[in-house]
């Protein structure tokens, strides 16, 4: 099946020849970064998680959603998201691919990456988080190629994988729950300490990551002959606005307790991703984050009103703008304002902010280049062995 890779027009080697020349630029930045350390980024005492772990933070969710389509396929037999089953579970590859690199990244000498699992801890949470990182991956890979591998043999999936696809469902859950469990179990950093933080963690995957899964087949519909179905687009923009909704009232939860209560912890992160925050000592007013968070906020507003009204959920092209707007603002907030406005103000009420250096931009668009080149091989196999059987008699 890999054959089908190596088949393609000018736009598709251009694609990939864009992507592997990116890859290679950031894989140069990568090479300073590893002789120089971490230094070279835009990382600090006080702010010790950047650029990398936002985006493995956002990542994950992305790799979660997948079982919003597998879940409704197997366990309820709804066959309309039959179509979209492997490329969702192709989408979970790439993104749990894309978090193991940045954690790669963000740990800045690749060797101490052994050291979980020659070293092994249990009682720390980042034993667990490479476990359930891992293992997802592992379940995609052969769940979605065993399926993928039947269907181009004609035949039925072999009995043996379906106890892996099940495995997967709550599998999906656990990766972002433990991550999760990796910002909340940190009792010097307020914002993070919420007992809400797993289940927003959730809503937002399974709001940005079907969201993503929308464009995607909508790309491929303009691309290729391969059409998901307007069912299935249309059930997943349900599953989008009910999970954004839902992500909606955590935040409006996280916002009543840090202003009602006046919880000092959660109320000065939140003045400074909204408002600005002035220095206690030279009253200089820090608010690098502001126009992000309030673009976020009214991206997602406006993404949700656009799902809600049924003329432009059903038009092509105003459903694209509706998951970009839902994609970019859950990637600002649960990226950018989630992991860097935790460490403003650091455990003394000191403002140190921070701004990525140009090397780790470099690196972490390599990285998102990456994930787009083994979505594109994923997705070029996927859909020729699809196309393929539905040519056969």
């Amino acid at each position: 099946m890999l054959e089908k890779a190596l088949q393609g027009n000018a736009k598709y080697w251009s694609w990939v020849g864009f992507l592997l020349t990116m890859m290679g630029i950031g894989a140069a930045c990568y090479v300073m970064q590893f002789n120089y350390g971490l230094g070279l980024t835009g990382m600090s005492r006080d702010v010790s998680w950047g650029l990398y772990i936002s985006q493995f933070t956002f990542l994950v969710g992305v790799a979660a959603a997948a079982v919003m389509v597998v879940l409704p396929y197997y366990i309820h037999n709804y066959k309309e998201f039959g179509r979209i089953t492997v490329l969702a579970e192709f989408l979970a590859i790439a993104s749990v691919s894309m978090c193991l690199l940045f954690i790669m990244a963000d740990l800045g000498q690749p060797i101490r990456a052994l050291n979980v699992i020659l070293h092994p801890t249990p009682n720390s949470i980042l034993f667990y988080d490479m476990i359930v990182l891992n293992g997802y991956l592992f379940l995609n890979l052969i769940c979605g190629w065993v399926a993928l591998n039947a269907e181009y043999k004609g035949t039925h999936p072999p009995k043996w994988v379906y106890p892996f696809v099940y495995l997967s469902i709550p599998w999906a859950v656990s990766i972002h729950t433990v991550t999760a469990f990796l910002y909340c179990g940190l009792p010097g950093r307020h914002f993070w300490m919420t007992a809400i933080l797993a289940p927003r963690f959730l809503a937002s995957a399974f709001a940005g990551g079907p969201a993503f899964l929308i464009l995607l087949v909508l790309i491929v519909r303009k691309v290729s002959t391969f059409d998901a179905g307007d069912k299935a687009i249309q059930k997943l923009v349900s599953v989008i606005i009910y999970a954004g909704l839902v992500n909606l009232f955590f935040v409006g939860l996280e916002l009543f307790v840090g202003y009602y209560s006046n919880i000092p912890g959660h109320m000065h992160t939140l003045d400074y991703l909204f408002f600005g925050l002035a220095d206690h000592d030279t009253g200089q007013i820090y608010n690098n984050l502001v126009p992000w968070m309030r673009a976020s906020t009214a991206m997602g507003v406006i993404a949700l009103a656009m799902f809600g009204y049924k003329k432009t959920r059903n038009h092509e092209g105003s459903l694209a703008v509706a998951c970009v707007l839902i994609f970019l603002s859950l990637w600002i907030d649960k990226g950018l304002g989630l992991v860097l406005g935790g460490f403003v103000p650091n455990p003394l009420e000191y403002i140190v902010e921070y701004y990525p250096s140009i090397p780790e931009i470099f690196i972490t668009l390599a990285i998102w280049c990456t994930g787009f080149f083994i979505l594109t091989i994923l997705y070029k196999v996927g859909i020729g062995v699809k196309t393929q059987s539905e040519r056969l008699p």
